[in-house]
């Protein structure tokens, strides 16, 4: 199953948390903060509801930093992924 999302809104697949510190510590789970970090898998096209060209700032592949309360979390074959719109995406990390 796809995901073709609308307008300015692009489907990010979260990286995975940190499970342990810089230090060696291991966390658990419930110490866990909710990743920031994502890969673009797909974006929309770039217009608004308006029909004038917003312009997209991200491509497929890239990888950024997303707000921490934004987006709608949605469980495809198993797998989570976040739609945001693109005003919501922070910085591309490089």
């Amino acid at each position: 199953m796809n995901i073709k999302p609308l307008f300015d809104r692009v489907v990010l697949l979260p990286l995975e948390n940190e499970t342990e510190t810089k230090g060696g510590i291991l966390l658990p789970t419930a110490a866990q903060e909710k990743s920031q970090l994502a890969k673009v898998v797909a974006i929309g096209s770039g217009k608004g509801p308006d029909g004038k060209d917003i312009g997209m700032q991200v491509k497929v592949g890239d990888k950024v930093l997303y707000g921490k309360y934004t987006g709608t979390e949605v469980s495809i074959d198993d797998v989570k992924y976040v739609v945001v719109r693109q005003p919501d995406i922070l910085a591309v990390i490089e």
